[in-house]
């Protein structure tokens, strides 16, 4: 179910994704990267910015294409972020099916017509690292599979004109620091979505405070 129901007013902000999206391991939903971009946006354009995140902890591309995509024509954003893909990995799809299913997202966002900048997929983070990742597997075998899909989004990113954010560096450089690790040794801590989120508002500072401009 969305995390957030605020009424559209100013500018409208879909995230659409998983559990990095809806801020599984986070103390709460305004630590989430969403949530922490939407603040900076507000108090650096004095615009209110509606956020709607129906992120789901678990959804593969396909369970966001039959739970989340209609939000597309149905708020009509003006900003758009997508990340998602872990699941797919982790539940088996394919490479190609993953490609396939993302495509359909990104060709549902990109009837938008939104300006350079304002539909920005940001990559699924090098979570091989933490405790947790060797239940699901060979670490070197998920870090390989996880660049694998990355190319995947990046090049179906590009072929849309989307901005393409890389969070894979920021989400191994504080490992080992307090915070950093949900209590669940799988997902991100309030810190890491912290440093995600810097990372995000600095590409996207620009073309989203320029959406807030008459």
């Amino acid at each position: 179910m969305p995390t957030s129901k605020d009424k559209p007013a100013g500018l409208r902000y879909l995230a659409l994704g998983d559990s990095y999206t809806i801020g599984t391991g986070a103390s709460g939903k305004a630590h989430n990267y969403p949530s922490i971009v939407a603040a900076r946006l507000t108090r650096a354009t004095g615009t209110k910015v509606g956020l709607t995140n129906p992120a789901v902890n678990g959804f593969t591309t396909q369970d966001l294409i039959n739970n989340e995509l209609g939000y597309v024509g149905r708020l009509k954003p003006q900003l758009v972020s997508i990340l998602i893909g872990v699941n797919d990995l982790v539940q088996g799809r394919t490479p190609e099916q993953y490609r396939k299913s993302l495509m359909t997202i990104n060709e549902a966002v990109a009837e938008l017509n939104l300006a350079a900048g304002r539909v920005i997929a940001i990559s699924i983070p090098n979570w091989s690292v933490v405790p947790a990742a060797s239940t699901f597997g060979n670490p070197a075998g998920i870090r390989e599979l996880t660049e694998t899909f990355n190319e995947i989004a990046r090049n179906e990113a590009e072929a849309q004109r989307f901005m393409w954010v890389d969070i894979t560096d920021v989400s191994t450089s504080g490992l080992g620091s307090p915070g950093w690790i949900s209590s669940d040794q799988l997902h991100p801590g309030d810190v890491q979505y912290a440093a995600w989120a810097e990372v995000i508002w600095e590409a996207v500072r620009e073309p989203w405070t320029a959406a807030a401009r008459p």
